[in-house]
């Protein structure tokens, strides 16, 4: 097999780093900067060079680009630490969805302002007490005449108080299996009823949210899809999220700061690089399957897990380099206490490797008794 990118994938990437460097000269450097860079003028600028939607269908106007693309693209711009937050729940998540399960008006209605990066989607997901096991959430939507009238709270809601609209994930019916019954519903951010409480981590990043819903009446024409069959769209959605190269370079800039000052004298040291280096290298391979598809149905979460990894390992690997100046308060000290969420955000590690076990590997949920 010949893993040499061509020619057109090389000027892309050598354009997409310029256009990464450009950008954190103006803007600055964001750690974990499809979390935390959020700037609609640069997503507006991503959008002038046909960056988002790349992959999406041309009659929906996208760019019909291969999928290998969008990687190289999101890859240099994580890289670098451009501001790419405001439109990458669309891009990734939110539009392809449309694509793949909304009516031709929704499609209509959203996308254009997608793909112009004019809106900020977030993603109503996780709840209290329905963090990994989304089957068990309880945010309710009653259907009244031509509304659904939504009561609830989500957390950990990224961009819930700067987004334009809320893909909520909630739950329309509570007869049958605990993921049966659930819906995914359009939710304009400006509905009466909505309640945003940011969440200020210790990293002082703003971007978590609690959000609250009483009565918030939304029209029955923004449900995605079928109603209370939504759950394998939904996992089809984190399919999208946790096997990405945003999983695998988040940290890449604090790696670069450490590598340059890192004393390569040391074999130590050396061999702890070359680990780092051989990381990123199967960890790009796995990405790539699953941009292409070759890897089996829930290998993401392997992929995840094996990237997500990496990143905490890099960041211990950054402090030890670092030594007392990686204490004070400064950018990086910001993107090193960041970094036990690596592991967590999206699943955790060991939610990770159930699914592994029980979808892919087809062990037993629990372990036969022995006579």
């Amino acid at each position: 097999m010949d893993f040499a990118w061509t020619r057109e994938q090389q000027a892309l990437r050598s354009r997409a780093r310029e256009v990464a460097v450009d950008a954190v000269s103006r803007y600055g450097r964001f750690n974990d900067t499809w979390m935390n860079g959020y700037s609609r003028e640069f997503s507006k600028e991503l959008a002038k060079h046909g960056w988002i939607g790349m992959t999406w269908p041309t009659e929906h106007g996208g760019g019909g680009r291969p999928a290998i693309d969008r990687l190289i693209v999101a890859e240099e711009m994580i890289s670098a630490g451009a501001p790419i937050a405001a439109s990458w729940f669309a891009d990734r998540q939110m539009g392809p969805a449309l694509i793949s399960y909304g009516t031709e008006e929704q499609r209509q209605r959203f996308l254009p302002d997608m793909l112009r990066g004019e809106t900020t989607w977030c993603i109503g997901m996780s709840e209290p007490n329905a963090g990994s096991d989304l089957a068990s959430l309880k945010t309710f939507a009653r259907l009244d005449g031509d509304e659904y009238v939504v009561n609830g709270q989500k957390i950990w809601t990224s961009f819930g108080e700067v987004a334009d609209y809320c893909y909520l994930i909630c739950r329309t019916s509570n007869e049958g299996p605990p993921h049966a019954g659930i819906s995914e519903i359009i939710v304009p951010m400006n509905t009466p009823g909505i309640e945003v409480r940011p969440i200020t981590d210790m990293t002082t990043n703003r971007h978590f949210c609690e959000v609250f819903y009483t009565d918030v009446r939304v029209p029955k024409e923004n449900l995605v899809g079928r109603e209370g069959a939504a759950f394998s769209q939904t996992m089809r959605q984190l399919e999208h999220e946790r096997g990405g190269i945003d999983r695998l370079v988040s940290n890449k800039a604090l790696y670069d700061i450490a590598a340059q000052q890192a004393d390569r004298s040391n074999r130590l040291i050396r061999q702890e690089m070359a680990a780092i280096e051989i990381g990123y290298r199967l960890g790009r391979i796995l990405v790539i399957r699953e941009v292409l598809k070759q890897a089996p149905a829930g290998f993401s979460a392997a992929t995840k897990c094996f990237c997500t990894e990496l990143e905490w390992r890099i960041a211990q690997f950054v402090s030890r380099v670092l030594g007392m100046s990686a204490t004070l308060w400064d950018d990086v000290t910001q993107g090193l206490a960041y970094a036990p969420a690596y592991t967590i955000m999206g699943g955790t590690s060991n939610v990770m490797r159930n699914i592994l076990a029980e979808r892919v590997l087809g062990l037993p949920k629990e372990p036969q008794a022995r006579l």
